[in-house]
C-alpha cells in the first residue's frame, strides 16, 4: 500500500496527499518531484505506478519479487536502486533482512519496501527540516535513504561485536562451554551482513563521485560520508568473521586440552584401583602353600599395602597434576 506521497518544491514540503496521480500533474515547476512511499505493494499497484511513470518492466519485476542483490541500475532516463535493510534479534542472534527498491526520475521518486525493518518516516523527516539538502532534488532522496539504511548496519554490527565479545570471554573461561553452535550461527549471520554490505559499496562510491546521472554533482560530500561508514561497516564485519574462525580454532584446542585432563585423571584413577587389585588378587588365589596365610598379622599387612601403595600413587598424581 501507499504509506506516503508529497509533492516537493523549493526545497519543502509543497502537498501531500495518497493521490499520487494529483500531485503528479501538480510538479511542473521547475525543480518539482513527487515522492512516493510503497510497502509490501503486490504486481498491481506497481504496474498502476509504472505506466504514469513510464518505469522499466524488468526493474518493476525485481521491485515485485524482492530478494534482489544490492545493485545500481539505469533505464533510460530513469534509475533503480536496490538496498538490502537489516536488523538485530538479540535474542536468537539472527539478522533479519528486508528490501528497499527505488526507482528514481527527474522529477519523482518511489520507494518500495518489503518487510517489517527500516522505516522510511524518519529520512522524509531529516530531508523536510532540511531545505538545503532538499534542494538537490531526487538525489537527496537517495541520500536520505541509504544514510538510513547504512545507519542501521552499523547498528547490527555493533551488536554483533557485543556477541563475539561474549564468545571470546566463554571460549577462554575456566568453565566448559559448547560455544560451536553459536559461533557458527554468528558466521551465518555474518555472511548475511557481508551480502548486504559489500555489493553497496560500489554504488556509494560512484555517488560520491559525482558520475550518476540524476544526482546533483553538490551532493557528493554527502555521499561520501554514506560511504565511509559502509566503509567502516564492511571493515568490521570482516574482521569479526576472522575473529570468530580464531575463536573456534581456540574452542577445539580447549576441547582437546580438557579432554587431556579427562584422560589423566581417568588413567590416574585405574592406577590408584590398580595397586590394591593386585594385592588383593594374589592373597585371593587361596594355595596352601603360600607366604603369610597362616601369619596373625597376614591380613592388616594387606591391608596396610593396598593403603600404601594406593597413597604413594595419589600423592605421585597429585604432584604431578593428575589429579
Amino acid at each position: 500500500m501507499i504509506v506516503d506521497c508529497a509533492l516537493y518544491r523549493h526545497g519543502a514540503r509543497a502537498a501531500g496527499d495518497n493521490d499520487w496521480r494529483a500531485l503528479r500533474e501538480q510538479a511542473r515547476e521547475p525543480g518539482d518531484f513527487v515522492w512516493i512511499g510503497i510497502h509490501d505493494p503486490d504486481a498491481r499497484e506497481l504496474e498502476d505506478v509504472a505506466r504514469t511513470y513510464e518505469l522499466h518492466p524488468l526493474a518493476i519485476e525485481d521491485a515485485v519479487k524482492a530478494h534482489q542483490r544490492p545493485k545500481l541500475e539505469r533505464f533510460g532516463d530513469s534509475l533503480f536502486l536496490v538496498l538490502k535493510t537489516l536488523w538485530y534479534v538479540d535474542e536468537t542472534d539472527q539478522v533479519e533482512t528486508g528490501e528497499i527498491a527505488m526507482f528514481v526520475g527527474s522529477d519523482f521518486v518511489v520507494t518500495v519496501r518489503h518487510g517489517r525493518g527500516a522505516e522510511l518516516h524518519s529520512a522524509r523527516e531529516y530531508l523536510e527540516h532540511r531545505e538545503s539538502v532538499l534542494l538537490h532534488g531526487p538525489g537527496a532522496v537517495i541520500y536520505a535513504v541509504c544514510d538510513r539504511v547504512v545507519d542501521g548496519y552499523s547498528d547490527v554490527v555493533d551488536d554483533l561485536v557485543v556477541d563475539v565479545d561474549e564468545i571470546e570471554a566463554s571460549v577462554f573461561s575456566s568453565q566448559r562451554t559448547n560455544d560451536s553452535a553459536r559461533i557458527y550461527t554468528l558466521k551465518r549471520e555474518l555472511a548475511e551482513v557481508r551480502r548486504a554490505v559489500l555489493p553497496l559499496r560500489e554504488p556509494m562510491n560512484r555517488f560520491a563521485a559525482g558520475t550518476v546521472p540524476l544526482v546533483h554533482p553538490e551532493a557528493s560530500p554527502f555521499f561520501r560520508d554514506v560511504a565511509d561508514h559502509l566503509a567502516r561497516a564492511a571493515e568490521t564485519v570482516d574482521s569479526l568473521d576472522s575473529l570468530l574462525s580464531t575463536a573456534f580454532d581456540a574452542h577445539l584446542a580447549q576441547i582437546s586440552v580438557q579432554q587431556n585432563d579427562d584422560m589423566r585423571k581417568i588413567s590416574a584413577a585405574v592406577g590408584l584401583a590398580a595397586g590394591p587389585t593386585l594385592v588383593a588378587g594374589i592373597y585371593g588365589m587361596n594355595f596352601t602353600h603360600m607366604p603369610e596365610l597362616d601369619w596373625t598379622y597376614g591380613y592388616p599387612m594387606a591391608l596396610g599395602l593396598m593403603v600404601a601403595i594406593s597413597g604413594g600413587l595419589y600423592l605421585r598424581f597429585k604432584k604431578s597434576g593428575w589429579l
